[in-house]
């Protein structure tokens, strides 16, 4: 997957634990906030890859200048 692509789906991922999370917290779910956290951990982790995928795509651009 592109870099573009694994921050598109990281930010996904945050978006739907913290969703899950709200909705935890509402009805005093804590299994459901706790998965939410976990989503969105996954989520930011997917996100920073992305960006890592693009810094190295750059340096390899430079490089072939």
């Amino acid at each position: 997957m592109s870099g573009l692509g694994d921050k598109i789906e990281g930010k996904a991922d945050e978006v739907k634990g913290d969703v899950k999370e709200k909705v935890g917290d509402a009805t005093d779910n804590r299994s459901l906030q706790a998965e939410g956290l976990g989503d969105q951990a996954a989520g930011e982790a997917k996100q920073a890859i992305g960006e890592a995928k693009e810094a190295l795509n750059d340096v390899d651009d430079d490089r072939r200048v």
